[in-house]
């Protein structure tokens, strides 16, 4: 079977959402270049968003998702993870060239062309519902963060800086 590549990502997305059973609602807001904007752009408070950092250890690229008003804390995730100082978080180019499929700074926090979430903060779980990017600076979704968990398999945890 051929695929569409004129398929936006936030069309891929939704495919693969539908595919999952997973119940969500886009939101289309006014483009800006973070997490958090995004979500005040979508009429959203960044508390009630989460944002997908992506790290690096080595060669290979690790997912936390986070609530988008937080500040990941790199030594929690070090010790979560069993990783030494290899993990950094990783550079805008890096993040380019490996998820060619969306926006730098809008990675979804689950998608067929991401490898899974390793670590959900446990923050975004007092929530019933959560904003987070559709691949590109104009598109939410609003989603359970107990699909996350269940599509994803994440460890629950504080990687927040306190």
């Amino acid at each position: 079977m051929a695929t569409d590549d004129s398929r936006s990502g936030v069309e891929r997305l939704a495919e693969y959402l539908d595919g999952q059973g997973i119940s969500y609602e886009v939101v289309e807001h006014p483009a800006r270049s973070t997490a958090a904007a995004d979500a005040r752009a979508a009429g959203i408070l960044p508390h009630d968003a989460a944002k997908t950092v992506v790290v690096r250890d080595g060669d290979e690229f690790r997912i936390a998702v986070i609530p988008a008003s937080e500040r990941l804390d790199l030594r929690k995730l070090r010790e979560l993870l069993g990783a030494g100082d290899t993990l950094r978080l990783a550079s805008e180019d890096e993040i380019a060239g490996h998820f060619s499929g969306f926006e730098v700074g809008a990675l979804p926090p689950f998608a067929p062309a991401l490898p899974a979430p390793e670590v959900l903060d446990r923050r975004l779980l007092d929530h019933d519902r959560i904003f987070c990017s559709g691949g590109d600076h104009r598109h939410g979704l609003l989603v359970n963060p107990q699909d996350i968990v269940r599509v994803s398999q994440p460890q629950l945890a504080d990687v927040c800086q306190d």
